[in-house]
């Protein structure tokens, strides 16, 4: 058998896990004592901890939900804050450690709300999250999705109607449908993971973060008009704020209170 360092054999454990998904640990290293590493079922079973794993429990297959009606070119958005669309994408450390990226987009400023990135993101993880954006930015009308199980979750579906924000999700195996999601996502491929090696989890973070704000800050967007996101969503709020009203009200207008306090 031979000796090899703990970083690949936590790559290729990730490797089989993605592979054969139903197996626990004791399979896994059954696997790779065949393939020649010299391990045990402690060692393996440390690594299986410190990476989260774990065996997806048995369900119920779920119908799937979702219309072509929902999709980004029939469904359009039609001002800031009308729908904003969300996805995951996934990448790994240099040591093989996996990363989770969540991003949210405005679908009308192409300003990007949210770029998170862990180990793992649940829907939990996502309602809070939420609950934090809508407090700064405000509650969009509607939220576009594919049909992850996280966001096809009981959890989300019922914190988002109760909150009063509609769900758009898009036919099943149709990705091009949250086209938004997806051409942001090809950028941050593009201009973000494919040239940069992230160390841990803190390092992804910190680059995220430099890069979210360069993309909504700096980089000029030629489908508007080559602003950036950010100025091209100022112009937008000065415009809206400067357009008279349309007529006068002879009773005060009742001012709807914020969805989160």
């Amino acid at each position: 058998m031979q000796r090899i360092d703990e970083s690949k054999i936590r790559c290729r454990i990730l490797e089989l896990v993605r592979e054969r998904p139903r197996y626990g640990y004791r399979r896994i290293t059954a696997l790779l004592q065949r393939e020649g590493y010299r391990v045990n079922v402690k060692r393996i079973y440390r690594i299986w901890l410190d990476e989260g794993l774990k065996v997806p429990k048995r369900t119920r297959k779920k119908r799937a939900i979702g219309s072509g009606g929902n999709a980004c070119h029939r469904r359009r958005a039609t001002a800031i804050n009308d729908v904003w669309c969300w996805d995951f994408v996934y990448d790994r450390t240099v040591h093989g450690q996996s990363l989770k990226w969540l991003s949210i987009v405005d679908e009308y400023s192409r300003r990007c709300i949210a770029l998170d990135v862990s180990k793992s993101i649940r829907s939990e993880d996502i309602i809070n999250r939420l609950s934090q954006l809508f407090v700064i930015y405000g509650a969009p009308k509607h939220i576009r999705s594919d049909n992850g199980p996280e966001f096809i979750s009981k959890s989300i579906r019922s914190w988002v109607s109760k909150v009063e924000v509609g769900t758009l999700y898009v036919e099943p195996g149709s990705p091009w449908e949250n086209g938004y999601a997806e051409s942001f996502h090809s950028r941050l491929r593009d201009e973000l993971m494919n040239v940069t090696e992230f160390e841990n989890v803190r390092h992804a973070r910190a680059c995220g973060a430099a890069w979210r704000e360069d993309y909504n800050d700096y980089r000029p967007h030629s489908s508007l008009g080559g602003l950036p996101p950010t100025e091209f969503a100022r112009r937008c709020a000065a415009s809206v704020s400067a357009t008279p009203p349309l007529q006068q009200h002879s009773e005060p207008l009742i001012h709807s209170q914020p969805l989160l306090s």
